[in-house]
């Protein structure tokens, strides 16, 4: 008979919570279904939670045709050629009709090769970034967030960099992945593959300011991306990874290692043939740097154009906004100016004397060790002939005819004519009688000089150093020639402007924008000397009605400042008096105590309200030196107003921004000149209207301004500025030169183009030189320029007078009274009706004035 006890303690044993014991593993499945029911609640619950906090504020997704990331501002002359860029990332968007197909799979195979099959996450590659930087933050593992992102997060990437910042776009936190794999799916759900793409490959950073694929072509090989090859798709589509680690300018090992990975992923994928890989991969790593074409083009021009965009537009405008900025400059014209600038400053400077070698290395040892690093860094580089080289003098002629140089491997020769110029400073010396006989008296061995590589030709067509009998002893074969050189302490501006289109088709700020970037054209206010002059004869001639043949009396003044208990005593450049002169004499010849008395004639207040009404936008000197240019003026302010006298006194303002267009090609500002043969004819035509309701302002009288311009052309053809008829054109114009030496000036014109030019010092050391005038040292600069920027273009007379209210007749120089038709020293001079002298010469007193002024017409 069996124990109860054992009987329950079996039964117990069959029952659960009162379950019979066949049905159990019915209760472990519902409990194992109501668990995992729960969780998945909670992981719903979860993920739920995570993505409504995550996502809080995340940036919309970008709409294809509303994708406006920052571009390149780029900068054009007037004919199209790129002067400058500006960005904070340099990024041009290219259409993904335009990127090649094999560009696309290079991405694809080496980023993410699942991209057309994945939804838009790689889940465990994210998860596994996630638990690398839990790790990282508890100090279980090194490392940050690492690998994990498609081709979509990628993109979503770029998205959050532009909506939030770089630096929390790409923080290595798990919230910043979370959220980035959000935006990725919401990118899937809304976009196209294609779409994805475009915005992948326009937005990745690709290494060396290239952002997308368009930037890093030009970047890397300076061509537009459908002209890439497959090994040079492939280099830039190995880089997105790691670009510093992988730079083909700083690694090209490295780059061409991740080249070959690339290739084989491809080959890997089918994308690509096995002959295809093997050539891809035996191409050489040769890359090209983007062209700086900011700095080697025309720094000064683009600098302000950059100025004055951000001043009206604003800073972010400019680097972002993908602006497109046509200015006025004319490239060849713009060249010419800056080849005579530094020819112009080159034989200034030489006329100043030789400030010594840039350093003296007083042993052999010394010599043959800075031999041996100048072979080094030049290794077999061969010298360029008309380029500037770094040389050590290594020995001397004993007659000082000459001396031999070392320029790295090469040895060469650096005669006496070749440095004949090399006094020693000294501004109260004349250059040609003061040139040396001697290399000794400037050089010694081991002295570091400057030196430029040249040819026999070279030399003996310097005029300035010419002799002879030294050129007759210059080796003509196998012997390498240098000619003695050193970088300009002066400085030099010019500015040029196209007074009817009213552009300013060059300008130059200065000798080298690298080492100095003030601009003088625009910033450097400098007394103007007697190219002012012009400005007191027109106020005379507009208010006074003086005509050109009023007499003035050139004789001693004395001058005295109430104020300043100061006495002035103005005299002339030759420091003789000439008595009785016409006021054409005065100006042609500059006289200086004549332009002080007409300034007097005006007033002081009159003179100063007129150079403002002229363009001048600094204030005068209230005094009367103000009429020998004793107030400074900006050189850009000058040339504005000798554009009025060019336009016989119509004043209107000169553009150097021709025009303005958004990214999308939308027109901002447009200053187009109805005769521009670079624009587009529809600029040409709806700016040419326009300018029709902008005539400007006649400041002066046309019959006065037409006057003016008869005087300085006299300037040209009888005064200080005879070197201008070298132009073969007809020119008018001024020289300028302050009686300390200091600036020297020439502004003059043709019909189609104002220029002016200055030379001088920025901190006025010492003077240019007692012999340093307007004429010496301005005008060749003008001259040289004026020829390259007209050419063969045909410049005519200035306007006919004959429509204006001017008569035109024989005037006496002496007595400024009629004379006869070829009388001797007669001239002929116009006049505004009303104003011409009634009387004869003497003992012509029967003239008859109507006969005259009809014979003339």
């Amino acid at each position: 008979m069996s124990d109860p006890k054992s009987a329950d303690r079996s039964r117990s044993k069959l029952v659960l919570d009162g379950v019979p014991s066949k049905r159990w593993w019915k209760f472990l499945l519902k409990t194992a279904g109501w668990l995992a029911l729960t969780g998945a609640t909670a992981a719903v619950m979860a993920v739920t939670t995570v993505y409504y906090v995550y996502a809080d504020g995340l940036p919309a997704i970008p709409k294809v045709d509303e994708y406006w990331p920052p571009i390149v501002t780029e900068v054009y002359t007037d004919d199209a050629v790129l002067a400058g860029e500006f960005y904070e990332e340099r990024r041009k968007v290219v259409p993904y009709e335009r990127i090649p197909k094999r560009l696309v799979q290079a991405f694809i195979a080496s980023e993410d090769s699942s991209f057309f099959d994945h939804f838009g996450v790689d889940v465990l590659g994210t998860a596994r970034a996630g638990f690398k930087t839990v790790g990282s933050k508890l100090g279980l593992r090194s490392g940050g967030i690492q690998g994990g992102s498609t081709l979509t997060q990628q993109t979503a990437k770029a998205v959050l960099i532009s909506a939030e910042g770089y630096k929390s776009a790409t923080a290595k936190t798990i919230t910043r992945k979370i959220r980035e794999a959000i935006l990725a799916r919401r990118l899937e759900e809304s976009l196209t593959k294609e779409e994805i793409l475009y915005l992948y490959l326009n937005n990745v950073f690709l290494g060396h300011h290239s952002y997308g694929v368009q930037s890093a072509a030009e970047n890397y090989y300076r061509k537009d991306v459908r002209d890439l090859t497959l090994g040079e798709m492939t280099l830039i589509a190995g880089l997105p990874q790691a670009p510093s680690r992988y730079s083909p300018f700083l690694r090209p090992e490295a780059a061409r290692k991740r080249r070959s990975y690339v290739l084989r992923r491809m080959l890997v994928e089918g994308m690509i043939s096995q002959e295809e890989h093997d050539t891809a991969n035996a191409e050489e790593v040769k890359v090209y740097p983007v062209e700086d074409v900011f700095h080697e083009f025309a720094p000064y021009f683009v600098e302000q154009v950059r100025k004055d965009v951000v001043d009206r537009y604003g800073n972010p405008v400019l680097l972002k906004a993908g602006l497109k900025v046509f200015t006025t400059m004319d490239s060849e014209r713009q060249r010419a100016a800056q080849d005579a600038v530094l020819h112009g400053l080159l034989s200034v400077d030489k006329r100043q004397g030789w400030r010594g070698p840039v350093e003296q290395l007083a042993s052999k040892e010394a010599i043959r060790a800075f031999i041996d690093r100048s072979k080094k860094l030049m290794g077999a580089q061969e010298l360029v002939e008309n380029r500037l080289y770094v040389a050590v003098v290594t020995s001397i002629d004993g007659d000082g005819k000459g001396a031999d140089v070392q320029v790295g491997g090469h040895t060469g020769r650096l005669p006496l004519l070749g440095m004949r110029w090399a006094r020693k400073v000294n501004p109260e010396g004349y250059y040609p009688a003061m040139m040396i006989s001697s290399v000794k008296r400037a050089l010694t061995e081991g002295d570091v000089i400057v030196v430029r590589h040249v040819t026999k030709k070279d030399l003996t067509d310097d005029k300035e150093q010419w002799d002879k009998k030294l050129a007759d002893e210059i080796p003509s074969e196998g012997v390498k020639l240098f000619r003695l050189e050193q970088t300009p302490e002066a400085q030099s501006a010019l500015v040029s402007i196209d007074p009817h289109r009213q552009y300013l088709t060059a300008m130059v700020g200065g000798y080298d924008f690298d080492d100095n970037e003030f601009n003088r054209a625009f910033q450097a206010c400098r007394q103007p000397g007697s190219s002012f002059k012009p400005f007191v004869y027109s106020a005379a001639l507009e208010q006074l009605d003086w005509t050109e043949a009023t007499v003035l009396v050139d004789s001693p003044i004395v001058e005295h400042d109430p104020d300043t208990k100061v006495s002035w005593k103005p005299a002339n450049y030759s420091d003789k008096f000439e008595g009785e002169v016409l006021l054409r004499t005065s100006l042609v010849n500059s006289l200086n105590v004549p332009a002080v008395k007409t300034f007097g004639a005006v007033g002081v207040k009159n003179m100063a309200a007129w150079s403002t009404k002229l363009g001048i936008t600094t204030p005068m000197n209230m005094d009367f030196s103000a009429a020998l240019g004793s107030s400074c003026v900006y050189p850009v302010d000058l040339a504005n107003a000798y554009a009025t006298f060019n336009r016989y006194g119509r004043k209107k303002p000169t553009y150097f921004i021709r025009k303005i267009e958004d990214r999308w090609g939308r027109t901002l500002e447009d200053h187009t000149a109805f005769d521009d043969a670079w624009a587009p004819l529809q600029d040409r035509v709806a700016a040419g209207y326009a300018r029709l309701f902008e005539p400007g302002e006649q400041v002066m009288s046309p019959e006065a301004g037409f006057i003016l311009t008869h005087l300085l052309r006299g300037v040209v053809l009888q005064g200080t500025g005879g070197p201008a008829q070298r132009l073969g054109k007809p020119a008018a114009g001024k020289t300028g030169t302050t009686n300390d030496s200091f600036d020297a000036w020439f502004a003059g014109y043709t019909r189609d183009l104002v220029t002016v030019a200055w030379v001088g010092y920025d901190l006025n050391p010492h003077p240019l030189g007692r012999y340093e005038t307007g004429g010496r040292a301005a005008l060749p600069i003008w001259l040289n320029y004026m020829k390259s920027a007209l050419g063969d273009r045909k410049q005519s007379e200035f306007f006919p007078w004959q429509s204006m209210n001017l008569v035109r007749l024989h005037i006496d120089r002496k007595t400024g009274k009629i004379a006869p038709a070829g009388a001797r020293d007669s001239e002929l001079m116009f006049f505004k009706k009303g104003t011409e002298p009634k009387d004869a010469v003497p003992d012509k007193n029967t003239v008859d004035v109507d006969q005259f002024m009809m014979g003339a017409q």
